[in-house]
């Protein structure tokens, strides 16, 4: 039985010689040879192939149109000539496994394919030179997830104080000596920058993401993107107007996910409120979604930071979130804290009325909690500063720094000094 396949190569000498190859042997038919993206797109959309054969260096390809591809059912396979390593690495860049030579004989081409179509991930033949590439064998990924952790802070609706959680917990693991990477990922009211008194013209998060995008991002290249705050802090900061959201789009991110734990021991991610999956988009695989950064950082943390606010609606709201946290990622590692701790809104024994509340209504028994400190908290966003920096010695600021000793999993002190910003640039 034949399988349907099409080739999509920008004006290859190599490419009428790999089809009559095909013509001529295996069971792989070419039902066509499309010239471009549009007409890739339009032929994958039409259900005509199983796979597809392309090359790097065919215009606008890019995460997203090999997204619309696998959506579409098609499975897809490199094809790079030997000594083309800025090829076969950008492939492997946009998530495509399997490449093969271009005088690759039809049988290896035919493995390469039924492999994609089932998934099948093996590794290379044994005795294969060090740096060469056998047909129809799965190359190695240049995105390999290295040991660092990654943490969401996610929380309902009605600015809880994520991102002065994120903020905070992201300099107190710093002061733990840990390389720590802030993210900026809410793509509805991102505001890192101004918190940290950045001058941010350009987002860090939409870079990397574009970068991604293209096929372009190693550990270097985000690490460009990445705004260095202190020796042990650096930052990816968000969008400046939330009408560029549609530049950060999951598909990317799974790479920035990916590059982030190579770059840095802790990443912590500042991510927006909203958990829907708009379904009315989802049905049309080319339209972004802009809770797609939310999912995808939830989808991909280690811990989970759920953090709500201390007040009767607050509280509401969280217990509705957890709810909706939960189904939309199972799996997830979720810490709560409840922030803006009070009892003049609350009563008398605040920690534990609201303890007893969220075991009651949302199953939750652990529950951190940050004290009210409207003093401390104003006078840090005033100098653009963290907690740490401005009020070490505060409530709010030793709470956090407790939960950071938590979810590091340590008892270290963290430094008390503090620090000082110029210009960008910690002064001891």
């Amino acid at each position: 039985m034949t399988v349907p396949v099409l080739t999509a190569v920008t004006g290859a000498a190599w490419e009428s010689r790999l089809v009559a190859e095909l013509e001529h042997g295996g069971d792989l038919e070419v039902v066509r040879r499309c010239v471009d993206v549009a007409d890739l797109l339009a032929v994958a959309g039409a259900g005509q192939a199983r796979a597809v054969l392309l090359s790097a260096d065919l215009r606008r390809l890019d995460r997203e149109v090999l997204g619309r591809v696998g959506a579409a059912g098609l499975a897809v396979v490199g094809v790079a000539p030997a000594g083309d390593e800025h090829g076969a690495r950008r492939l492997r860049q946009l998530g495509v496994t399997w490449i093969v030579a271009p005088d690759a004989s039809a049988a290896d081409v035919s493995a390469a394919v039924h492999a994609a179509l089932a998934g099948v991930q093996t590794a290379p033949h044994e005795g294969s030179p060090k740096g060469s590439e056998d047909a129809g064998v799965p190359t190695s990924n240049p995105l390999v997830p290295h040991a660092g952790r990654l943490l969401a802070v996610w929380g309902p609706t009605g600015a809880p104080g994520r991102t002065t959680l994120a903020v905070n917990l992201a300099a107190e693991f710093a002061l733990r000596d840990r390389a720590t990477l802030l993210v900026d990922g809410d793509t509805y009211g991102g505001a890192v920058a101004q918190v940290l008194g950045l001058l941010d013209e350009a987002p860090g998060l939409a870079g990397a993401a574009r970068a991604a995008n293209a096929g372009r991002l190693e550990l270097p290249t985000l690490a460009r993107h990445a705004r260095q705050v202190n020796p042990r802090l650096r930052v990816l900061t968000g969008i400046t107007r939330t009408d560029r959201w549609p530049e950060i789009r999951p598909s990317s991110l799974e790479v920035v996910w990916t590059l982030v734990r190579g770059l840095a021991e802790v990443t912590v991610v500042d991510c927006g409120f909203c958990l829907e999956q708009d379904e009315e988009l989802s049905f049309d695989t080319a339209a972004p979604r802009r809770n797609g950064a939310t999912l995808s950082a939830l989808e991909h943390a280690d811990i989970v930071v759920a953090v709500g606010s201390a007040d009767p609606v607050g509280l509401q709201r969280l217990v509705r979130g957890l709810l909706d946290l939960r189904e939309t990622v199972p799996s997830a590692d979720v810490t709560v804290v409840v922030n803006r701790l009070r009892k003049s809104v609350v009563g008398a024994g605040a920690a534990d009325q609201v303890r007893t509340a969220l075991e009651r209504y949302a199953g939750v028994a652990d529950v951190s909690f940050v004290p009210d400190d409207p003093s401390a908290l104003d006078a840090a966003l005033r100098r653009g500063q963290t907690l740490a920096e401005t009020a070490p010695k505060s409530h709010a600021r030793q709470a956090i720094a407790v939960l950071a000793a938590s979810l590091a999993g340590d008892n270290v002190p963290a430094r008390a000094h503090r620090r000082r910003r110029s210009a960008g640039t910690v002064v001891e």
